[in-house]
């Protein structure tokens, strides 16, 4: 027998294996968008939750087991390497310096506060990383991100499922508190968008939030939302290459792993290819729609693979770590606006 013909064996038997599981998150993560689209409530939510309640009927079931991995894991990090067709130039270039400044200035300071409360608690650092990142780059898609570079522990998915679940939550709860709290400050319209873009954990969380106030305020809101999500590959290709250097790099089958994960790179790839328009924005489009269903089906197999004891047993530290970074995300955002207000919105 041929190589190539032993190759096709092998990919054969591999999709084998694998396909029960992730058709089973597909369909789960189908409904969860049938279910968002028609309640209004967060897709990646609905998907986590979904997964959790499923875990009931596939537990024990051998033939779903590597198809489940295979979407926690693979998926997901081709998921977010997709991401990067979001971004382009022109976000930067829309609102300044000074906004990109923000954003900086607030990632790495949560970032720091996160470090500190988090022992202070009594909590890991895994979990203050993954947390703060989550709090102050884009939500649910920086969780999944960053806890695929973090070293693999017994508490790794309990973990992930805490912090999706959590930050949508909050983000759901911002997306209607946030606006009102702008109108009582008195916050122009400019200030507003700055606000609700800098702040929001989630991606459609700003947009529900921003265009409830006006177009405007939508459009700036969502545009200062997308140099956050800009910023998640320099945060976790930095962190990729910190965590060696505190001897803490995870390790897949006994091996290092790249020093720059491939979906980070990838990430990098398509974020370049849509800034200088080498890629249609039909296709474009395409890119940004298979992430969504990539990380929603990944989210389920996270959801599926999680001891649901475990989660409900969290302490009560973790909910107030992730509270108190909200929390003190948008206090700073807030001190830091009433000096200045961008440009881009109408006032």
């Amino acid at each position: 027998m041929s190589q190539t013909a032993q190759a096709v064996q092998r990919a054969a038997r591999g999709a084998a294996e694998l396909w029960p599981g992730v058709l089973i998150c597909l369909l789960a993560a189908l409904a969860a968008q049938f279910l968002s689209s028609h309640y209004g409530a967060p897709a990646m939510l609905i998907a986590l939750l979904l997964g959790l309640a499923l875990q009931s009927a596939v537990r024990g079931a051998d033939r779903v087991t590597a198809g489940l991995g295979f979407a926690a894991r693979d998926l997901l990090r081709l998921g977010v390497g997709l991401l990067g067709a979001r971004i382009s130039l022109e976000v930067f270039l829309s609102l300044g310096a000074e906004a990109i400044w923000l954003v900086v200035a607030s990632i790495l300071g949560l970032l720091a506060f996160s470090l500190v409360f988090s022992r202070l608690l009594g909590r890991g650092w895994r979990l203050a990383v993954l947390t703060g990142g989550a709090v102050s780059i884009c939500g649910a898609s920086a969780a999944v991100a960053i806890a695929a570079v973090l070293p693999r522990r017994e508490h790794s998915d309990r973990d992930l499922s805490f912090t999706v679940f959590s930050v949508t939550l909050l983000s759901t709860v911002a997306m209607v508190v946030y606006p009102v709290l702008g109108a009582a400050l008195g916050l122009p319209d400019s200030a507003m968008a700055l606000f609700l873009g800098a702040t929001i954990h989630d991606v459609a969380q700003v947009v529900g939030a921003g265009f409830s106030v006006s177009d405007p305020v939508g459009e700036t809101a969502t545009t200062v939302k997308l140099i956050r999500v800009a910023m998640l590959a320099p945060f976790v290709m930095l962190l990729s290459l910190a965590l060696p250097l505190f001897g803490a790099a995870p390790r897949e089958g006994g091996r290092r792993p790249p020093i720059l994960p491939w979906f980070v790179v990838l990430f990098a790839a398509t974020a370049a290819a849509a800034s200088f328009g080498v890629i249609p924005e039909p296709v474009q489009a395409m890119l940004w729609q298979g992430s969504r269903w990539l990380l929603l089906t990944a989210i389920v197999g996270v959801g599926l693979r999680t001891d649901l004891g475990g989660l409900l047993s969290m302490p009560p530290t973790a909910l107030v770590l992730i509270f108190v970074q909200t929390v003190l995300l948008a206090a700073f955002v807030l001190t830091w606006i009433t000096g200045w207000a961008p440009p881009g919105a109408a006032g």
